[in-house]
């Protein structure tokens, strides 16, 4: 009866892992959670309107942007043009993107990793938009992608398509330059674009499309990025002309290939 008992208790014991499991566990979440909530704080309270803020915009910008911008961001010729009046909202989108700083001289900026926080990014805007007014930053509820989808479609289709395809998958420019695709792009970011017109984009005030009909872009492509392409493979999105071409030369390729196997082996 004493062994029995002695057997139970052991068998509900904990393993010497478990506890240091159930920390580390603990440690993992709590650490992501805090982050989140770091990031969404730190974005979330910085006013571009606060001196301090403007001050270590300009800090970071003297460091990391004179060089080329000007110590004033007053430009220096071609490789870095005047940045006065670009305002917030063209800041936001060249360094958020990582476009800014440019990795080498070329036809355009390309996109990658961030080299500086969203607060760092947002103080930078703050100092570049206290030189003169210029495009401010979006507000919260144009991005939640809750707009009008069918009418974003229709905007897009009329004023963007011919450059980043119908489905957003971009395209090639002229000169080596290209618009590039608009799936993974943070909804600022393209709102930010359509204001100030980066690269070959042309500027989308608010006098050619409302700040209600971007959001309603905005819906139109975060549709068409998280819905599944109903009538098969996508191909890629790269348009009618490219995916019949396909169809002809894969299709009827394989129709060709087939027969002559068959008369090969009837023969």
């Amino acid at each position: 009866m004493a062994r029995a008992k002695k057997n139970s208790a052991k068998t509900g014991r904990r393993h010497p892992l478990a506890t240091a499991a159930l920390l580390a566990v603990g440690l993992v979440v709590t650490g992501a959670a805090y982050a989140g909530i770091s990031t969404t704080s730190a974005t979330a309270e910085v006013d571009l309107t606060s001196p301090s803020v403007i001050k270590d915009g300009e800090k970071l910008f003297a460091a990391n942007c004179a060089t080329c911008h000007g110590m004033g961001a007053q430009g220096s010729g071609e490789d870095g043009p005047s940045l006065i009046g670009v305002g917030a909202a063209s800041v936001h989108f060249q360094v958020g993107t990582g476009r800014m700083p440019l990795a080498f001289q070329g036809p355009q900026g390309m996109v990658k990793p961030a080299q500086f926080t969203e607060e760092q990014t947002l103080q930078m805007a703050a100092y570049v938009a206290s030189l003169a007014p210029g495009p401010a930053l979006p507000e919260a509820h144009l991005l939640a992608g809750e707009g009008d989808s069918a009418r974003g479609g229709e905007l897009f289709r009329i004023n963007c398509a011919m450059c980043h395809n119908v489905a957003g998958a971009g395209g090639a420019l002229t000169q080596g330059k290209w618009a590039p695709p608009l799936t993974g792009v943070e909804p600022t970011h393209i709102y930010n674009a359509m204001v100030t017109g980066p690269q070959n984009m042309p500027v989308f005030s608010d006098a050619n499309i409302t700040p209600e009909q971007k959001a309603d872009i905005i819906t139109y492509l975060k549709y068409i990025e998280e819905k599944p392409s109903i009538g098969g493979f996508s191909l890629g999105s790269i348009g009618p002309v490219a995916e019949g071409l396909f169809i002809w030369i894969i299709g009827l390729g394989s129709i060709v290939a087939l027969t002559v196997w068959v008369t090969a082996k009837s023969n």
